[in-house]
């Protein structure tokens, strides 16, 4: 699968994210760069260790990395959930909007993965 075709299979918009960041090439470096990154499972951690503010850092780290490669079926849910967890003290409410963050989290993963 071409890096072009990842971005079709996610729905996403690759000319967009081509114009931002100039060719294919650093498309697709940026974009299996964030196979390997620690944002997602900083998430879980401070979600299962009832951690909202890490929690909160991690959702908006996650959500800025997806706004800048265009993964915005992973951009969407992974906002609700930063926004939901911005001045909180509490991870209450949230299981949920993880469930979706994990779900396009998973499908963003297995896309990338595919790419030759």
């Amino acid at each position: 699968m071409t890096i072009r075709e990842c971005y079709e299979e996610l729905g996403s918009d690759f000319d967009k994210v081509l114009s931002r960041l100039v060719s294919e090439a650093l498309v697709k470096k940026f974009a299996l760069k964030f196979l390997d990154d620690p944002s997602f499972g900083q998430l879980e951690t401070a979600l299962a260790d009832k951690d909202a503010e890490t929690a909160f850092r991690a959702a908006h780290t996650l959500k800025g990395i997806c706004l800048n490669l265009g993964f915005d079926n992973l951009f969407a849910p992974s906002q609700e959930l930063t926004e939901k967890l911005r001045g909180a003290t509490t991870i209450e409410g949230t299981d949920e909007l993880f469930a979706a963050v994990e779900k396009e989290y998973d499908r963003t993963c297995e896309a990338l993965r595919k790419i030759a």
